[in-house]
């Protein structure tokens, strides 16, 4: 079965059988149904859209009873060579992972941290012996210098 797009489809009340059209107690809003699209119909529609000339795109979507957002998508999923194929199947959820790979995603994650950490120090030692190489230079050249006498 392939990935489907579920519209919801709702009816007027005064269509639906037993019901009087009045607020007698009863729900007058029928629950809506879902429509489910197989990937043939996908296929078929998102063709027939894209080589109907401008002016009749909207015909094509007001015949069906889509909107333009479900052929996008559609179209997206048949380029990108999903639709109709295994993965067509909606979403699915990633698997559990095991012990050994949450404590290695862990270590690797502290591990990324503290190489950070040891960039950020070692840059910072860099600049602290430049400054420490700086005043030295200063003060030898304030000491090499004769007093100044007062005038």
């Amino acid at each position: 079965m392939g990935s489907e797009i579920l519209v919801y489809v709702s009816t007027p009340s005064d269509q639906q059988p037993g019901s009087s059209g009045s607020s007698g107690g009863t729900d007058p809003a029928p629950r809506p149904s879902r429509r489910a699209f197989t990937s043939e119909y996908k296929l078929a529609i998102v063709a027939e859209y894209e080589n109907a000339p401008t002016g009749e795109k909207g015909a094509v979507l007001r015949r069906e009873g889509l909107y333009s957002s479900h052929v996008i998508e559609w179209a997206r999923a048949r380029d990108a060579g999903i639709l109709g194929g295994v993965a067509d199947r909606g979403p699915t959820k990633p698997a559990k992972k095991s012990a050994a790979e949450v404590e290695l995603a862990k270590l690797r994650r502290q591990n990324e941290k503290l190489q950070a950490d040891l960039k950020k120090t070692r840059l910072a030692l860099d600049i602290m012996g430049k400054a420490h190489a700086l005043l030295e230079e200063l003060s030898e050249s304030v000491d090499d210098e004769p007093p100044s006498r007062p005038s």
